[in-house]
């Protein structure tokens, strides 16, 4: 029998020891051999970027890299990390460390850095979202931990009817019950010895009324419920705004204006509850193992909460103004264009943006087709939005985020967004069929061909002439339809809503006697097809 079969390691084995490792601590040994190996790669540690606009590590695997006008938004890969983050990240590579001794010194300093009594590096605010509720659940109690998501005494959160959004999915995800109250009254009535957490979401409407931060705060503090707000993209002021109005926890995203790495988070307050949630995340077997934090995720979250605290914020808003003038600058003085600036409502994306509005009739271009050619682009150019569509809404519009570009990008954008509006090429306007319009109302069975699986719903169908009203019935949710028909085509639009979320329906097909075929798009859900047959 060979050295390496004998020697090899199970998974069960593994997690002994990681059990051993936890309880006593870790000896870790270099042989000369792997030493000289980390001798060389220290004299290198420079990071150097490879790669050019058109050659590079994502042109090779068939990815178009984008110039960044649109904001921090997750599905564009957030936002770009700090040199001291890229650096930290490369220098913690070349090192084992124990992740609880880790996470405790890196605790300390959160806290130190940001003005609370403790905080813990994630991976993204969904993932503080999640461990703070499991905190709040079963605090570092093992039986409470490992008999979850199945049994647990605190098994309800109080969500305010404003605070209601997808990313609470971070607390419905630990299956328990959200509680949502619209009132203080109701939200004092539904307080009791089930409940876990509350949860907000920070924003204007949880900066007034009875259902404020400060007030929930007040109200929960009175039957020792903790409070979690929900801050990711806000600047993690100090003092902390939430913690001076009374919340035990709050999240932050480490990958948006701090410029971390894009899959980090912060969670800070509560030292025992934030304690409690690093107990319940990897590498702990908890209920939480999911979240596994790497060392070099912890230290490059850690670079970038502290050059938070130095970077001069007052010269990039600066900086980010004077690009958005630039722009401005570029397209002033064409055909019907207008400017305006848009300012941030609160600390969430605080940066100011640039809207250009046009008439399409006059530029020949509407705001939806410049969108998808600045897309198209090369170098590929996404921005914030687009207004406009032929021929009944050709008052158009794009709105320019300057928050995650790089100087001269400025320039790229400005020049793109001028050749579209003063090169714009040939746009025709939809061919609309002629002829009576079908009829379809009355109720049809709908069958959806999903990327796996099939989904059954209802409609209900009124028509007046090509005008169409109705009513979606989901296999778990309902929504109103409203749309068009034109000869045998057929487009209807609803907004099915769920928990904390919206499904946005287009259903467009042709129509065949008793059935109509077609394709249906979801917005960030993708396109299925879709089949109806009269009932």
């Amino acid at each position: 029998m060979s050295l390496f079969r004998t020697a090899r390691w199970s998974r069960r084995e593994v997690l002994k020891q990681s059990g051993m490792l936890s309880a006593f601590g870790a000896v870790t040994s270099i042989s000369p051999l792997a030493a000289t190996a980390q001798q060389k790669a220290s004299a290198q540690r420079t990071i150097m970027h490879e790669g050019t606009e058109t050659d590079n590590l994502f042109t090779r695997i068939g990815v178009r890299p984008i110039v960044n006008g649109r904001g921090t938004f997750t599905i564009i890969s957030g936002s770009r990390s700090l040199p001291q983050v890229k650096q930290a990240m490369y220098d913690a590579s070349f090192y084992f460390v124990h992740l609880d001794e880790l996470m405790e010194a890196v605790g300390k300093e959160l806290g130190q850095l940001t003005g609370a009594e403790w905080g813990i590096a994630t991976t993204g605010c969904e993932a503080a979202i999640a461990l703070a509720t499991i905190a709040c659940i079963a605090g570092t109690d093992p039986e409470k931990s490992q008999a979850l998501p199945y049994i647990k005494t605190r098994d309800q959160v109080i969500i305010p009817k404003h605070s209601r959004n997808p990313y609470d999915f971070g607390v419905r995800m630990t299956g328990v019950e959200i509680v949502e109250v619209d009132s203080a009254e109701e939200l004092r009535s539904k307080l009791s010895e089930r409940t876990a957490m509350i949860y907000i979401l920070s924003g204007p409407d949880a900066e007034r009324g009875p259902l404020s931060i400060p007030s929930i705060c007040s109200m929960a503090k009175e039957k020792g419920v903790p409070v979690f707000v929900d801050a990711a993209a806000e600047e993690p002021l100090v003092p902390n705004i939430h913690i001076q109005h009374g919340a035990s926890l709050v999240g932050y995203s480490g990958g948006k204006c701090m410029r971390g790495p894009q899959s980090s988070g912060m969670l800070i307050g509560q030292k025992d509850l934030c304690r409690a949630a690093y107990f319940q995340a990897a590498p702990h077997h908890n209920y939480g193992r999911a979240y596994k934090c790497s060392k070099e995720e912890v230290m490059g979250l850690l670079a970038a909460v502290r050059q938070w605290y130095k970077r001069d914020h007052a010269a990039e808003q600066q900086e980010w103004l004077s690009w958005l003038q630039y722009i401005e600058k570029r397209v002033q003085g064409l055909p019907s264009v207008t400017t305006e600036y848009l300012q941030p409502e609160d600390l969430s994306n605080r940066s100011p943006r640039l809207r250009i509005h046009w008439d399409a009739t006059s530029l020949k271009i509407t705001g939806t087709e410049l969108v998808a050619r600045l897309d198209a682009g090369a170098p590929r150019i996404l921005v914030d939005g687009g207004t406009g569509t032929r021929p009944a809404h050709m008052a158009s519009s794009i709105t320019i985020m300057p928050y995650m570009m790089d100087p001269g990008e400025d320039r790229i954008i400005a020049d793109a967004i001028y050749e579209g509006l003063t090169k714009p090429g040939h746009y025709e306007d939809p061919v609309i069929p002629t002829g009576a319009p079908a009829q379809v109302d009355g109720k049809w069975a709908i069958a959806i061909q999903y990327s796996r699986g099939v989904g059954e719903q209802h409609f209900i169908l009124e028509q007046s002439g090509g005008d169409l009203t109705g009513r979606q019935q989901g296999e778990l949710y309902k929504a109103d339809l409203k749309g068009t028909i034109h000869a045998n085509q057929l487009e209807l639009h609803s907004n099915m809503d769920v928990s904390g979320n919206t499904i946005p329906w287009t259903f467009r097909g042709i129509v065949e006697g008793n059935t109509i075929v077609g394709t249906v798009n979801m917005g960030e859900y993708g396109d299925a097809s879709w089949k109806a047959t009269r009932v």
